[in-house]
């Protein structure tokens, strides 16, 4: 265990190093920015460091087998409603737990913070149970996404402007660090029951209809509640002098995201523990092992989101304003494509999702090949989202063409690609999407003087979009390097026959 956990504290490095570099580098040169808020931002990058080795950790011993485990045996309930109602309770319960969805809460203080989290947890709820649906039934993926994104297209139109960014952004924050390694497990644990050889490629796709959910339930919430126009909480960057200070901040945050962290797992293990109850599936030792698992996982997203919230939130905040009053706000654009593109790094479940994709396609496509496409699509994604906040254009300009591409390429790829595309979408606007990305253009925005509503927001959304198109290119890359191998494998076979009939001739 201790070799495994030095393994992971490396990749977490490997993840946070490049980002807090970036940082430094900008803080002595174009942005110079106060000790105290350094000092919050440094301490920040040690704990995102732990937090992700442990969290990391705590999935593939506790999140991924229980996953796996509950996918492996509702089917052979035999009873599609008692499966059907156990999948909305999954997809209820595992949303109301993620972290990400509490900020999106209290961007939006008209509706209460009750009723929005209810209504983006009905929606993933009701879509997680679609998704299993279109594992066991072999439902083509690609037909799904298209009939549900033109109606949230079509939705959109009779939102107020304001809402349609929020309502976007809500896609990519439900689908985060507690939820992505249960569903994708999940998936993973539904597709083997099948056995036959579409089932590799059908194990993918839940996180993409996941997404979809939130982003119909929050647009229906926005024609049919009076929101009296979406507001949102302007980001305050701690007074902080020294190191004390900076002590004292993270000592008296770190209970809140304890708490919020044990509200969001408490749910799933009390879920878990009726499974087992009901079901036998695990034998002692393997619940020990999940069991332990857990409190990695516990204690891992509790650090990770206390670094993230405390000091990544208000430096990127800081960076945004500072660069945008700086003279030089075009600057903006580069440099928000270079942080973007190494902070998908440091997003957990990414790392999950690149895992399971070399171990499912048995290292057919690596995690080095999905995480430079991830911080490709996220570079042009923020890039994007600098030029909204510079020009204030509708996010529908780059939305529409965008998904419009996506949808596109789903009939030129191979099928496995199209789940892992999609779903790669929601798995990289995480946390540090909505802690820096969304703070560093909220600042930029307010400092430029713009309409944060309509021109900040969405920049989820966009993280959310881009790697669709990037992974589906590294599709359209692999299936051209396989037709190759194959056109290779030929000739050789042609050539093995031409001198074996050559010989036959000779004699």
């Amino acid at each position: 265990m201790n070799k495994i956990l030095k393994e992971k504290i490396s990749e977490s490095v490997s993840s946070v190093l490049p980002i807090t570099i970036i940082v430094l580098l900008l803080s002595v040169t174009i942005t110079p920015m106060p000790v105290g808020t350094m000092v919050l931002f440094l301490t920040g990058a040690a704990l995102l460091i732990v937090g992700m080795a442990l969290f990391s950790l705590g999935t593939d011993v506790s999140m991924t087998p229980m996953g796996e485990g509950i996918g492996a045996q509702l089917p052979r309930t035999k009873n599609l409603l008692i499966v059907i109602l156990i999948t909305l309770i999954i997809g209820v319960l595992i949303t109301i737990a993620e972290p990400d969805l509490q900020v999106l809460a209290g961007q939006v203080p008209s509706i209460p913070n009750n009723v929005l989290i209810w209504t983006v947890a009905g929606g993933v709820g009701l879509f997680f149970v679609l998704a299993m649906l279109r594992t066991l039934f072999k439902i083509r993926l690609s037909m799904l996404l298209i009939v549900f994104y033109a109606v949230v297209f079509i939705l959109s139109a009779f939102v107020p402007n304001e809402f349609v960014s929020v309502a976007f952004d809500s896609g990519g924050v439900t689908t985060g660090p507690v939820t992505v390694p249960f569903i994708m497990a999940l998936g993973v644990g539904l597709a083997s029951i099948r056995g036959d050889s579409g089932a590799q490629e059908d194990s993918f796709g839940l996180v993409a209809l996941c997404s979809i959910g939130p982003v119909l339930a929050v647009l229906l919430l926005g024609i049919f509640y009076p929101t009296n126009g979406a507001g949102y909480t302007a980001v305050t960057v701690p007074d902080v002098e020294d190191t004390r200070q900076a002590a004292h901040t993270f000592v008296v945050e770190l209970p809140a995201y304890i708490h919020e962290v044990l509200s969001a797992l408490v749910p799933i293990i009390l879920f878990c523990a009726v499974f087992q109850l009901i079901f036998r599936r695990f034998h002692a030792m393997q619940l020990r092992k999940i069991g332990v698992g857990f409190v990695y996982t516990f204690t891992g997203l509790s650090l990770f989101l206390t670094g993230v919230n405390v000091g990544f939130m208000p430096v990127g905040h800081y960076l945004g304003q500072q660069l945008a009053l700086s003279g030089q706000e075009w600057v903006l654009v580069p440099l928000g494509m270079l942080i973007g593109y190494f902070l998908v790094t440091a997003e957990p479940a990414v790392h999950v999702l690149n895992r399971q994709v070399e171990s499912i396609t048995n290292g057919g496509i690596s995690q080095r090949a999905m995480m430079l496409s991830l911080s490709i699509g996220v570079a042009c994604s923020v890039g994007m989202a600098m030029l909204r906040v510079l020009t204030g254009i509708s996010i529908y300009y780059i939305l529409v063409p965008g998904y419009l591409a996506a949808l596109g390429l789903t009939f030129c790829v191979p099928k496995i690609f199209t789940g892992i595309a999609f779903d790669s979408g929601g798995v990289a606007s995480g946390p540090m999407t909505t802690t820096f990305l969304l703070p560093f253009a909220m600042g930029a925005c307010e400092a430029l003087g713009g309409n944060v509503m309509t021109d900040a927001f969405g920049i989820v959304a966009m993280v959310a979009m881009t790697p669709l198109l990037t992974i589906q290119v590294l599709g359209l890359i692999y299936k051209k390097k396989q037709n190759s191998e194959d056109a290779s494998d030929v000739s050789a076979e042609d050539e093995d026959s031409i001198i074996v009939l050559e010989g036959a001739e000779h004699e």
